[in-house]
């Protein structure tokens, strides 16, 4: 019977970071995942500088840029009846600049990091069960792999990564211990032919657009706006709903919108209010959406998983190797997750209730800045992931950048 020390239900960003770190660290790392490798999924790609920060500490940024990623060096706000106002974006140590990756692009690095570590990468799995002890503890996972079959796999530790609707978090029972009020919903497109000076934003009365550079020369380009008008506007299809939501949000970006190509047809979401989920317990743990979930319209959910992988990662090696209880490294993941997600979960919900005029959203985007500004203070503070993995004499593996190492 083979045992790892994780397994890992979902290889997207949350999911293939953890378990790349962890496998970096010399841990014996199982990573499942639903879908094929490479395959894209539901996403509006902008990281932010934490994000990037991330990529760049584990020496991921350059295959991000290889991959024929723009580079954004600028950001641009249009509000109604005002001119664009035009921020750039400054390098910094390890951000040169922002990225926004399709994610069959992220993805498929991330998970090629993983493997490169050792972890063991399996596509076409589901999971159907956790497996537990007599003492309740989750010992592991029970699923289907498309090739073989159904399979048992035992771990230390199961980590959930497998989004909003997560089935590990189900099986635990995870409580929601907070949630939003508001849910907003999108539509977006991808279009060849449409210039960007960079990322841009733009808001009108209850909506709010987005113009995103991606792979290919495409931009990403999302609506956003209540799941009420989404439905009202709809009536004559999406195309027509996409096009009058942006015309209310970007009035003046809309004679390029029209002069582009979309490429393939439009995707979206509606109403789906934001959680903070218990994460963790007796041989489990959550990262991503499954455990942290709010609104979109602040782009930063890349962002906060590949920050939350690293937490976690960093709370499960300090178990492992003997220098905390589970409970106490696993709830100062969480601790630490909560506070630097708190200021922009708040302000994130409140945007996402489209309630705001032209004044108020100037100032709650001077929120959002302001909680980015932590994590990325925190983030900088960090050494770089990057080391090879030792074996004490105890036989324990541990990462040369691991807490207590001294180094």
């Amino acid at each position: 019977m083979t045992t790892y020390d994780a397994v890992v239900v979902g290889a997207r960003v949350a999911g293939a970071s953890t378990a790349m770190l962890l496998a970096r660290a010399g841990a014996r790392v199982l990573l499942l995942e639903r879908s094929p490798y490479g395959s894209d999924t539901l996403s509006t790609h902008g990281l932010m500088r934490a994000g990037v920060l991330q990529l760049s500490r584990w020496g991921l940024l350059d295959q991000v840029a290889a991959a024929g990623t723009p580079p954004v060096t600028r950001t641009l706000f249009h509000y109604p009846g005002s001119s664009p106002v035009r921020i750039s974006i400054r390098a910094s140590h390890g951000v040169p600049a922002l990225y926004a990756p399709r994610r069959h692009v992220l993805d498929r690095i991330l998970v090629d990091a993983a493997a490169a570590a050792g972890a063991e990468v399996r596509h076409g799995v589901s999971v159907t069960d956790l497996l537990t002890d007599p003492g309740g503890r989750v010992t592991g996972v029970r699923g289907v792999d498309a090739a073989t079959g159904t399979f048992t796999a035992y771990a230390k530790t199961t980590i959930g990564a497998d989004g909003i609707r997560s089935t590990v978090a189900s099986a635990v029972g995870a409580p929601v211990e907070r949630a939003s009020t508001a849910g907003g919903a999108v539509l977006y497109g991808y279009f060849d032919g449409l210039p960007t000076e960079g990322y841009e934003w733009a808001y009108g009365t209850a909506t709010a657009a987005g113009l995103i550079p991606t792979n290919d020369g495409q931009t990403c380009v999302f609506v956003g706006t209540t799941p009420e008008l989404l439905r009202l506007a709809r009536r004559n299809g999406a195309d027509a709903a996409f096009a009058e939501l942006f015309g209310r949000a970007a009035p003046l970006l809309r004679d390029r919108l029209e002069a582009a190509t979309r490429v393939g047809r439009l995707r979206g979401w509606s109403g789906q209010r934001g959680h903070v989920r218990r994460s963790h317990g007796p041989g489990w743990a959550l990262v991503g959406d499954a455990g942290y979930f709010r609104d979109p319209i602040t782009t930063h959910g890349m962002t906060d998983a590949l920050r939350d992988a690293e937490l976690l990662a960093d709370g499960l090696l300090a178990t492992w190797a003997g220098e905390q209880s589970e409970a106490v490294a696993l709830s100062g993941y969480q601790a630490k997750r909560d506070r630097l997600s708190s200021q922009l979960f708040d302000v994130s919900d409140r945007i996402a209730g489209y309630g705001w005029d032209s004044a108020e959203i100037q100032q709650l985007l001077r929120e959002v800045s302001s909680a980015m500004s932590d994590e990325v203070g925190l983030l900088q503070s960090l050494p770089p992931r990057l080391a090879r993995p030792v074996a004490t004499g105890l036989g324990e593996l541990v990462s040369a950048d691991m807490p207590g190492t001294g180094r």
